[in-house]
């Protein structure tokens, strides 16, 4: 991009000024001699177009007519001067000196300390420093090379044209040059054929300066301006001196730069494809992994095998808390990552003119978004398979705890029954003995009635163990067709002694009616209490605060029932003081115990007893639950007025986030600083949904799974949050990509205002516009528009046929057609340059004219050349200036 005049003209001053300051000190000797020589030779070289020289350049410059006459020559003879004063008078000699002062001064160059009478009385270092002034101006200014002028640009001209050469580094403009190398190199450089670089040393400085200057002066018209002497034997090289000569290197070469300008077009283009290159890498680098973490995830998701501990499946619900908390985070950066890396490449591509990135087959956003879908798919239903299990195992552990403790009691009760019932007593025994087998039997039998609810009880648990698939339903089901089949063997026992002792039934007397109404009462009243203490010992599971007020209930209303369960025992005992009462009236000795039951008065008591003390206990641990409910429900409610809180300000949050594009005034950058802190502050909400998940696992470690307080759960919040991090984030990177295309397309931020006002009018979907609204802002800005012409633009801004124009579709097609970009044309004429209007370029001048990185590449992609008149080796720069733009492969 070449400077304005105002900056020229600052150059200019700055650098008048500077040279200003180094005149008022005092010139070094071996300077001035340098100075001399050069600015002689400098000025001879275009004095001698005018047929004249000078010989001592202090003296002949006096007159100002010389000085006049070199003006004329340097600008071309395109401007006159005034026409000098002939007097040979000192007034003459000064005004024609002004002159040409004056003739200075109007091309911008401001004079500082110069002044004609100083130049007229020849002083040294006032005529050297005018000289220099002009020199400035008129060999040096002009210089523009990669956006820099003058020295800047000079200086970097050398270092790219010596950049391939060994012992050579350009740093300045006066060490950098004492062994020669340099002026040979950029003398080999353009002109191969006139120096042998490779016989150069850097041992000879005197050799390569003396090389350089007689084949400059004998080959390229540069007179010799310096002495090797000079150069060699001084510390530091005169800075003028060395720059005059080598501007002239410049200017002898300038046909060169046609050439060069042609490299750096092919290196800007060729970065650019390289940038875009690394960008495709990188993303299907990203998506491969990507893609590969979640075929890895989903099978360890699909994975249903239920463990058959509570522990184990608690364990693999931390497992999967670690997962959502700790692995799955990190990858939905990468997947949002991933998109914005895709639309941003996808925004280079165009704005470079180059087609569209279409990645591997498997490997497209849409792709990835489906997969990640099937994992969110996957991973919600193993959540819920792990609650559900943990409920599941829950239960069975319970009844399995029930099972046991019934079975328990149950074959406590049959131990011995069995070799009772098969006795065979009756047949040795006495008519008042067989009375009381006959009754003691009864009263069995009533005992194994009373005992037929717990068997059924048993195997109903028994049953539902199976049916819940219990891991150990093997051991339940041995147990429990034992006790069925003890059960069946205790029946067909006791059926059988029944008829045997009603056969002989009829030869015995009826017993005392006293033993046998307490043994009758007594029996039933045992298994009363038998069934109050399993009752109160019974384990329980609840989930509510009402589960564990029915059990009050229920408990309360057994506790109800104990006063009437005392008039029984005080009854039952009664029939046994009445039993004292008749032997002590009449004088009957009581032996033994009472024929027609086991059970004594004493063990009415001590289970009465026992009764009485598991009643408090009882209300103990239904206190305790209570308690536990209460705080769960507490935990409920501080999770729901969470919920309530962060569930609606995510909803919140995505609605602002669906506007912000397009409420959100000010430049690009002034929306991008918003969207930041938008950003931030939505990120440092993030310790709300921490604690949110906190309250939550301590949900699930008290088995808490439902929250009336609230419909929000944490699977709603997680993937709410994630949606909510992902939408800032794609948002962001529209106004990125926003301010990419303004940056690439030279857009205003007037313009910007202007499209997006445009736009905003006709939108009316959040940030998409309908193809009729579309048609309609188009018309509205003046476009004349006719079916084919609208249906060629919207394949342009909806290629993919979505139904819909985004806002970034329609900035692009409203700068397509009036962007700079480069195009493959472009590109092969460069390359034309390169190769001297062949039709085919060569290694060798790939590697002389571009930096060694762009020339590789191009080398290693580049086909090779059909053609008759080529080399071998030459390559086919044509069909690679095509492939960069998508219209051949590369």
């Amino acid at each position: 991009m070449k400077r304005s005049c105002d900056q020229i003209l600052q150059r200019s001053e700055y650098m008048t000024q500077e040279d200003s300051w180094d005149r008022d000190l005092l010139l070094d000797p071996a300077w001035e001699k340098q100075q001399r020589k050069t600015f002689t030779a400098w000025c001879n070289s275009h004095l001698r177009k005018a047929g004249t020289q000078i010989e001592n350049i202090e003296e002949d410059f006096r007159n100002g007519l010389k000085l006049m006459l070199l003006l004329e020559v340097i600008s071309g003879k395109r401007e006159r001067l005034p026409k000098p004063d002939k007097g040979k008078m000192r007034f003459h000699k000064i005004a024609n000196v002004n002159k040409a002062l004056d003739f200075i001064s109007s091309k911008g160059v401001k004079l500082v300390s110069i002044g004609a009478e100083e130049i007229v009385d020849g002083n040294v270092k006032m005529t050297l420093g005018m000289i220099w002034t002009i020199i400035l101006r008129f060999a040096i200014q002009d210089i523009s090379v990669e956006e820099t002028s003058a020295k800047e640009g000079l200086l970097l001209w050398c270092q790219r044209k010596t950049a391939p050469y060994r012992n050579v580094n350009v740093q300045n403009f006066h060490i950098s040059w004492k062994d020669g190398l340099a002026l040979c190199a950029l003398i080999h450089r353009h002109r191969p054929d006139l120096i042998d670089y490779s016989k150069l040393r850097k041992d000879d400085p005197i050799g390569n300066l003396n090389t350089a200057f007689e084949v400059a002066e004998k080959y390229l018209d540069i007179p010799k301006m310096l002495d090797a002497d000079d150069i060699v034997n001084t510390p530091k090289p005169d800075e003028k001196a060395i720059m005059t000569y080598v501007s002239c290197f410049y200017h002898a070469f300038a046909g060169a730069e046609q050439a060069e300008t042609a490299a750096n077009r092919i290196c800007k283009v060729l970065a650019v494809n390289q940038e875009n290159e690394k960008l495709m890498e990188e993303y299907e680098k990203l998506a491969s992994e990507l893609l590969e973490w979640i075929r890895r995830t989903i099978p360890w998701l699909e994975n249903r095998v239920a463990e058959q501990t509570m522990h184990a499946m608690q364990q693999k619900l931390e497992d999967f808390r670690d997962y959502r908390r700790v692995h799955k985070p990190p990858k939905v950066q990468e997947k949002c990552q991933l998109e914005i890396n895709f639309n941003t490449l996808q925004t280079k591509l165009r704005l470079s003119n180059r087609p569209a990135f279409m990645p591997s087959e498997g490997k497209m956003v849409s792709d990835i978004a489906n997969a990640w879908k099937g994992l969110e798919q996957v991973e919600k239903g193993y959540e819920e398979w792990l609650l559900t299990e943990i409920r599941r195992l829950e239960r069975l552990d319970h009844l399995a705890e029930k099972f046991k403790q019934k079975s328990t009691l149950h074959e406590s009760w049959t131990t011995g029954k069995e070799e009772l019932l098969s006795q065979k007593d009756y047949e040795s025994a006495s008519l008042m003995e067989i009375r009381a087998l006959m009754r003691k039997h009864e009263a069995f039998e009533s005992d194994l009635a009373a005992h037929q609810d717990r068997v059924e009880q048993i195997a109903a648990i028994a049953q539902e163990l199976n049916e819940l698939d219990y891991y150990d339903a093997a051991t339940i089901n041995a147990r429990c067709q034992g006790i069925c089949d003890q059960w069946d063997n205790l029946g067909t026992l006791t059926q059988k002694r029944r008829e045997s002792l009603e056969r002989v039934e009829k030869l015995w007397e009826t017993i005392d009616q006293l033993y046998l109404e307490f043994a009758k009462r007594a029996a039933p009243f045992n298994n009363w209490m038998d069934g109050a203490m399993e009752d109160l010992q019974d384990m329980f599971i609840v989930h509510s605060i009402e589960e564990i007020q029915s059990l009050i209930t229920a408990h309360d209303q057994f506790k109800a029932t104990l006063p009437e369960a005392d008039k029984e025992r005080m009854a039952i005992m009664g029939i046994h003081n009445e039993i004292l009462k008749i032997a002590q009236t009449y004088g009957i000795k009581v032996v033994g115990e009472n024929p027609y039951t086991v059970l004594s008065p004493q063990d009415i008591s001590n289970k009465w007893e026992a009764v009485k003390q598991l009643v408090p206990m009882r209300d103990q641990t239904l206190q305790e639950e209570v308690a536990r409910q209460q705080s769960n429900e507490r935990l409920r409610r501080q999770f729901g007025a969470q919920a309530n809180i962060i569930g609606p300000w995510i909803q919140t949050k995505m609605e602002e986030i669906s506007h912000v594009s397009i409420d959100i005034a000010g430049s690009l950058e002034e929306q991008m600083s918003n969207l930041k802190t938008y950003e931030q502050n939505i990120i440092n909400y993030k310790s709300n949904i921490d604690k949110l998940e906190g309250d939550h696992q301590l949900s699930q470690e008290g088995l808490i799974f439902d929250n009336k307080h609230t419909n929000y759960t944490m699977e709603h919040v997680r993937v709410g949050w994630e949606q909510l991090l992902t939408t800032i984030a794609r948002t962001i990177n529209e106004v990125e990509n926003q301010i990419l295309t303004r940056d690439a397309k030279g857009i205003s931020q007037e313009q910007l205002n202007e499209f997006r006002a445009s736009f905003n009018h006709f939108d009316r979907r959040n940030g998409m516009m309908d193809p009729d609204d579309f048609r309609a802002c188009l018309i509205s800005m003046g476009y004349d528009l006719g079916e084919v012409e609208f249906a060629r633009i919207m394949t342009l801004v909806d290629p993919n046929n979505t139904g819909v124009v985004t806002f970034q579709a329609f900035i692009d097609f409203m700068t397509r057609e009036t962007a700079e970009t480069d195009t493959a044309e472009q590109v092969m004429a460069s390359f034309k340059i390169l190769a001297s209007d062949k039709m085919y370029i060569t290694v060798e001048e790939l590697r002389r004219e571009l930096p060694p990185e762009q020339a590789e590449y191009c080398i290693s992609r580049m086909t090779k050349y059909i053609g008759g008149d080529a080399p071998p080796g030459a390559l086919d720069y044509i069909s690679f200036s095509s492939a960069l733009y998508g219209e051949s492969d590369l």
